[in-house]
């Protein structure tokens, strides 16, 4: 499949820091790809949005405040959920980072985060630089380590894991509609493009 074997160049080019988009292709001229099979929803009686991002590309820092306010606009049978993608082992510690501000109900942190890397220069790759940095932001360093270091932390990121496999990422952002497509900045044509396809895709699940 053409579209795999691109990605898996693509692939193979990360390094942690720099973020990969997904090229298009000519079978994806719509703005978007169809995931084959289709996969089930982990929230029931909604339609899914799943976007799939890394604190360490630029790209997915550039689209996150874009779907910020398209997420705004959703109407009630809508969910997003956001998914860390780590293409390598060194990458697991900023996963963790993502489900530890979302239990400590610090989310508000999240957007800083892509600000702290990529505008500051900031290394926060790691267990103790990244706690460093929130303690730095005001979040207790017992409550932050505990949950950073818990099950239930690692069982999201395994949960995460298995997404990026069976949804087949190989590159962020990606956004995943309803288990059944998946567009992104390359194959939507742009950032805004991007809100926008995923919006006529919602439409085209609740269609069907």
């Amino acid at each position: 499949m053409l579209l795999k074997k691109i990605l898996s160049r693509a692939a193979a080019a990360f390094t942690l820091g720099a973020g990969i988009m997904l090229m298009p292709v000519a079978h994806a001229q719509n703005g978007y790809v169809a995931v084959t099979p289709a996969q089930p929803s982990d929230t029931t009686g909604k339609i899914e949005v799943l976007e799939f991002f890394a604190y360490s590309c630029i790209h997915c820092k550039t689209l996150e405040p874009i779907m910020q306010e398209w997420k705004k606009t959703l109407p009630p049978d809508v969910v997003v959920r956001a998914v860390p993608v780590a293409f390598n082992a060194s990458m697991a510690d900023l996963q963790k980072l993502y489900y530890s501000l979302e239990a400590l109900n610090r989310l508000d942190l999240h957007e800083a985060a892509f600000k702290a890397i990529h505008e500051e220069r900031k290394r926060i790759f790691t267990a103790k630089a990244i706690t460093d940095w929130v303690v730095e932001q005001g979040v207790d360093r017992k409550a932050f380590e505990d949950v950073f270091n818990s099950f239930g932390t690692q069982s999201k990121i395994n949960r995460a894991n298995e997404l990026a496999k069976v949804y087949d990422i190989d590159g962020t952002p990606s956004v995943a509609v309803g288990g059944r497509y998946l567009t992104s900045p390359s194959l939507a044509g742009g950032y805004q493009q991007t809100a926008a396809q995923a919006s006529k895709l919602i439409e085209m699940v609740r269609k069907n």
